[in-house]
């Protein structure tokens, strides 16, 4: 393990239960509350990089990581994927934890975090933050992230080809991404291609059943009880009106709000504004635990 005292930020590998390592980062580790982020399909724990910084810095206890399959966590031998496999490594994590963490869970880690929460384990959670994502999702959003992160099977020359790529990608983004930017986010082949970090077996497997699991998505919503809010940006093609009435109408104790600059990718769009929400909505939380305790 890797501590830099300056950030108060430690670095581990995490078995898993079928052995596969989770790389897990904790800032702030002495903090309280826990925070515990988990990442949408194709990301790695540095999405959140902003907002943990933030929100450690202001007393709270940070644990991000990647996903089974991306980033610096194992893969899949066969690239034989299936959601049940991501849900029990974020039940591992989120038990090994001394208190109830609130999940902050983008897309992919929201929907893991739902099923959880509702399904599963209903005391693995505080709380749950929803980060643009609905039990039931737009077809056609998900379908253009789908193609973009098909579209170079062969990786990429350099690191500014990728960044003129990803540029194309999120035009509405004023800055490119740049190469310090990128290194964690790809991977030098044999052929000297540079290439996603995430395992491409996903694709077949994971992606391919997701729809399937829309109706059981839908039922662990509504059983839901703990407080929940949805955040959502409002230029996301991945949610909309209809979807977000729809989930409110099967978590009718959940708070929305819209972040309007944002699109699906809410954290990098509009950090400030995201960090804020989750800094006011676990402040919510605590100061209810202390009201319900001078009341007991």
């Amino acid at each position: 393990m890797v501590t830099t005292a300056a950030t108060e930020k430690t670095f581990s590998h995490v078995p898993a239960i079928d052995g596969l390592t989770l790389a897990v980062e904790v800032r702030q580790p002495s903090g309280h509350p826990t925070l515990l982020f988990a990442h949408g399909f194709g990301q790695t724990r540095g999405a959140w990089v902003g907002t943990a910084r933030a929100l450690a810095a202001e007393g709270f206890r940070c644990v991000t990581f990647d996903a089974r399959g991306h980033g610096e966590s194992g893969h899949v031998a066969g690239g034989d994927y299936h959601m049940e496999q991501f849900i029990g490594d974020l039940r591992l994590l989120a038990h090994a934890e001394l208190s109830k963490p609130v999940l902050v869970g983008a897309s992919m880690g929201g929907l893991l975090g739902l099923v959880l929460a509702g399904e599963i384990d209903p005391t693995a959670f505080r709380a749950l933050v929803l980060v643009d994502i609905t039990p039931r999702w737009e077809t056609k959003g998900v379908e253009r992230i789908l193609a973009f992160m098909q579209a170079h099977p062969d990786g990429f020359a350099s690191y500014a080809e990728a960044s003129d790529e990803i540029a194309k990608y999120m035009p509405h983004r004023a800055e490119k991404k740049t190469e310090d930017q990128l290194r964690p986010l790809l991977r030098e082949g044999a052929d000297g291609r540079l290439r996603w970090h995430w395992d491409p077996a996903m694709l077949n497997g994971l992606v391919s059943e997701s729809e399937r699991y829309q109706p059981r998505l839908m039922a662990a919503a509504a059983k839901v009880r703990v407080p929940v809010l949805l955040l959502s940006g409002g230029r996301s093609d991945v949610v909309s009106h209809d979807t977000v009435n729809e989930f409110l109408q099967l978590v009718p104790h959940a708070e929305h709000v819209v972040l309007p600059r944002a699109t699906h990718m809410v954290a990098g769009d509009a950090n400030d504004a995201f960090t804020r929400e989750i800094a006011r909505f676990v402040g919510e939380l605590s100061s209810r635990d202390r009201s319900d305790a001078v009341t007991v």
